[in-house]
């Protein structure tokens, strides 16, 4: 069954279909528009405002193209990107009770691969610790943050991993039904999905109630309660935790919530089991990532890394450097992430190494920017794509991303403000960072200060 994202239309900015030739105003393509500045022109002029198409490799991206990006495994094992038996894994998975595997889970150290890398383990045995008749499973495929595209690659080339690893979780936890909320933007991977669905529910041996729901265009819906929200017809918002959607999710019932790279590594974890995938990574970041290089890489396109690499073998080894330039920055994990240096790109490939520069894994996605774009010029962008997706909850986030948006609008038609706006713009950054609701205002904040800590002497020439 295909549902739509409904009521509170007015908070979505994709309501009806995607209108045709649109371009993609993501931050990939913002830092690719001089490989196409009449593409980028139309996307200044255009109606319909679509932040990511999930085609990062040939920015500026429109949705007239239907090409798939260059993948290539540079991890000891293809976890997400190698081919499997289509569900082989599940008939392993019925001999085993829902505690084994839930165990290997917990075993593997696999992380969420949605951005805030929560153990998977923890919240599969949370949901399976609820006492309810009706749980359910939902994989989170409102893959929004610009830069990403591993996502909607799974989706379109092997939509049956994403399946498997539904079912698999399903069992594990208890799940009677499984829902995918897919963005609209990914067209493609809606008709793939559709024809996976048709043939999992033509085999008695395969057979589960699975649902699509059609986002509608909002990048707050990738936080797993705003998107249990839209899902129920609700203002697609945050909502306060605890409870915690494992027990208290859609329709007030215990609900897992993992994003489709996270659903498609249990196909690989059941077969090889908890302790192989283990023993890739390093740290507290086990198993393998994918990442997404943008256009600007002399080899964009999806790479299979193995965690604690350095993140120069991502950009110089894998992507080959930039075609366009010297590279000023590369943003990992999408536009509410910290941009790192080049001076820090020997910093390993890690959830908490990355932390500690300021930066994120992530969904992945990894944007390399040349001295063609201004750290002024990036702030402006980051802001407006921020103030534009606010969902308004919070105040902080709301007024405080639109000022600093303004603020840089200026800066950039005039030259220099007045000195006591720099005092003001960092008092704003601290009061979204310390009080927003969500990550949102969090992220933006977060963005904003590696901005000032790593190019302080850039922004500090914008103010008199």
């Amino acid at each position: 069954m295909i549902l739509q994202a409904k009521s509170e239309r007015s908070f979505y900015h994709m309501n009806g279909e995607v209108a045709p030739s649109q371009v993609c105003q993501g931050m990939a393509c913002f830092v690719a528009r001089r490989s196409d500045p009449d593409r980028w022109r139309r996307a200044s002029m255009q109606q319909q405002t679509i932040y990511c198409l999930g085609k990062c490799y040939e920015a500026p991206a429109s949705n007239e193209e239907d090409s798939l990006p260059v993948v290539s495994v540079s991890a000891p094992e293809a976890v997400v990107l190698g081919n499997l038996e289509p569900y082989c894994a599940l008939h392993l998975a019925r001999n085993r009770t829902p505690e084994e595997l839930i165990g290997e889970i917990e075993i593997s150290g696999l992380r969420g691969r949605g951005g805030a890398g929560f153990p998977a383990g923890k919240k599969w045995r949370a949901v399976a610790l609820q006492n309810s008749i009706e749980k359910f499973v939902v994989a989170n495929a409102d893959e929004g943050d610009p830069g990403a595209y591993v996502d909607r690659y799974i989706l379109e080339a092997n939509p049956h991993r994403l399946l498997e690893g539904m079912i698999i979780a399903a069992r594990a936890v208890g799940a009677t039904r499984g829902y995918i909320y897919l963005r609209k933007e990914y067209p493609r991977a809606h008709s793939a999905l559709l024809n996976a669905l048709e043939h999992i529910q033509r085999d008695p041996q395969l057979r589960f109630p699975i649902d699509i729901v059609m986002g509608q265009g909002s990048y707050v819906c990738g936080e797993e309660t705003a998107m249990l929200n839209s899902m129920e017809g609700r203002r697609p918002e945050p909502r306060l935790r605890p409870p915690y959607p494992t027990e208290h999710g859609l329709y007030g019932r215990p609900t897992l919530v993992n994003n489709v790279e996270t659903l498609a590594s249990i196909p690989w974890i059941v077969l090889h089991g908890g302790n192989a995938y283990s023993r890739l990574g390093f740290s507290s970041s086990r198993g393998t990532k994918v990442v997404s290089l943008n256009s600007l890489f002399e080899r964009p396109g999806l790479y299979e890394v193995e965690f604690g690499i350095p993140v120069r073998h991502i950009v110089e080894d894998l992507g080959g450097g930039l075609k366009t330039g010297r590279m000023k920055g590369v943003v990992i994990g999408g536009p509410l992430a910290g941009i790192i240096p080049p001076h820090l790109l020997d910093t390993p490939f890690g959830f908490d190494e990355l932390r500690a520069i300021g930066a994120s894994v992530g969904h992945g996605g990894v944007i390399a920017f040349d001295e063609h774009t201004s750290i002024a010029q990036l702030v402006h962008h980051v802001f407006a794509f921020g103030a534009f997706e606010s969902c308004g909850k919070c105040t902080p986030c709301r007024n405080g991303s639109s000022k600093i948006h303004r603020l840089f609008d200026q800066i950039l038609e005039e030259g220099l403000v007045p000195s006591h706006m720099r005092a003001e713009c960092l008092e704003i950054l601290n009061a979204m960072e310390k009080t927003s609701f969500c990550g949102h205002g969090v992220g933006l904040a977060e963005f904003a200060g590696s901005a000032w800590k790593y190019y302080h002497e850039e922004l500090d020439r914008c103010f008199a």
